[in-house]
């Protein structure tokens, strides 16, 4: 049986989650691990000398912990009928992992099948972000002081980085296309194109 592993990653409130649980719809039969269920307590958060907490980090995640999540549904994978171009039935199992540090984490790297990075605009990142309640919450600053900043360094990590993906804006527009590392493509998940990028990835071929 083979498995097949999709990684949607990218910005705070990028709605990762969301393309996660709709793509699941489409795969009832599929499992998603999400990286926001492996955050440390917050006796464990580092606070910099702007007394904002560090959640925007590797090290506020306990990834080993996910990691080990990930082994055991690689072990005990659940189990989707696909068919194939000669139109006969395959069993495949599929995980959709989603987070927003999942590719700035090397261990993860040899996992992906496919790889999807979303993006939004700061104004409506930050529009976004003041609607959602956190624990703990926000403190005045905190989006522009420690979570922009934090993503921006991130992502830029990511566009260096030889890994293959895609792009998505879920925002998209041809003025706000920036170029990006020839690794990646862009597009908008705001179409249905999305859907038809990870159905076209679940070949088994």
């Amino acid at each position: 049986m083979k498995t097949f592993v999709v990684g949607i990653s990218g910005v705070t409130n990028g709605r990762k989650t969301t393309l996660a649980k709709n793509l699941k719809k489409h795969l009832p039969s599929c499992s998603i691990i999400s990286q926001d269920d492996f955050f440390k307590p917050e006796s464990e958060i580092e606070i910099d000398t702007n007394g904002f907490l560090q959640y925007d980090v590797l090290e506020a995640l306990n990834m080993e912990k996910m990691m080990s999540t990930i082994s055991r549904w690689i072990e005990s994978p659940r189990r989707l009928l696909v068919s194939t171009d000669s139109g006969s039935a395959e069993d495949i199992s599929i995980l959709i992992i989603e987070g927003f540090l999942l590719f700035n984490y090397k261990p993860l790297d040899t996992l992906w099948n496919r790889s999807y990075f979303l993006t939004i605009p700061y104004e409506e990142c930050k529009r976004r972000r003041s609607t959602r309640a956190y624990e703990p919450p926000d403190t005045p600053g905190y989006f522009d002081g420690h979570v922009w900043p934090m993503y921006l360094r991130l992502r830029q990590e990511v566009e260096k980085s030889q890994r293959t993906g895609i792009f998505l804006d879920e925002l998209f527009s041809p003025q706000r296309v920036q170029r990006c590392s020839p690794a990646h493509k862009r597009v908008s998940s705001s179409s249905p194109v999305t859907i038809t990028l990870f159905r076209t990835g679940l070949s088994t071929k």
